[in-house]
């Protein structure tokens, strides 16, 4: 996924555009406006500073949305008067005043990418499994059968998907998925991941595919 991020300030912008690199996401900081309707087109989504030189972030805002209107945009300020906020949801679709917590700005995103139908590549190859995100399906390559996944394997699959290499914890799966505060010692998480396994993995006793980082969460490697 790419993230294109529109922010002056440089402290902030080094902190938000590092997190989000540490999290999958490709991203291309621009420190004001000028050059961002020439990186709209492979932008999957836009997170976006309300001030910014020159143009400020609501006159960006709504002009990147006029060109590109399914490309989702974050708008991000410390301004957090509900004038501000209403003026910014004229034309954005969310709006996250500052300071926040990297957490609760990733969590927006990924809700935002949904919402947008932001999804992997057309087809994608791990392994033996070919995946076929548009269609919901998942094809073992070696046999040509369609391996018959559940709303929620499907969902998690997708998930570390979104974010290969990355190692997600138990509480981001979860609230992600669920859309529901993760409570400790839960299993309903770990008896999925364990039926998702079964269906996707060679030997499901030692998983290749879906890797467990002890004590933290899991991993997907492309």
């Amino acid at each position: 996924m790419k993230i294109l991020y529109i922010e002056d300030d440089a402290e902030i912008g080094q902190w938000v555009s590092g997190d989000l690199t540490e999290r999958g996401y490709e991203v291309l900081w621009l420190t004001s406006g000028d050059r961002a309707g020439e990186q709209m087109k492979e932008a999957d989504l836009v997170l976006l500073d309300v001030m910014l030189p020159g143009l400020d972030g609501f006159t960006v805002g709504q002009r990147l949305k006029k060109e590109y209107p399914a490309t989702p945009i974050l708008m991000i300020s410390a301004r957090s008067s509900i004038e501000d906020k209403l003026h910014g949801l004229q034309f954005a679709d969310d709006y996250v005043t500052k300071p926040f917590h990297p957490d609760e700005l990733a969590a927006r995103i990924e809700v935002l990418l949904r919402r947008f139908d932001k999804r992997v590549s057309p087809q994608l190859q791990l392994g033996h499994l070919c995946v076929h995100p548009d269609e919901n399906r998942l094809v073992d390559s070696e046999t040509g059968e369609e391996i018959m996944l559940t709303g929620k394997q499907f969902q998690i699959f997708m998930y570390f998907l979104r974010h290969p290499n990355q190692i997600l914890t138990k509480d981001q799966i979860y609230e992600t998925v669920w859309g529901e505060p993760y409570l400790e010692g839960d299993k309903t998480l770990m008896v999925h991941i364990r039926y998702l396994r079964e269906k996707i993995e060679r030997d499901p006793g030692n998983p290749q595919i879906i890797e467990t980082i002890r004590g933290i969460g899991y991993r997907v490697r492309l």
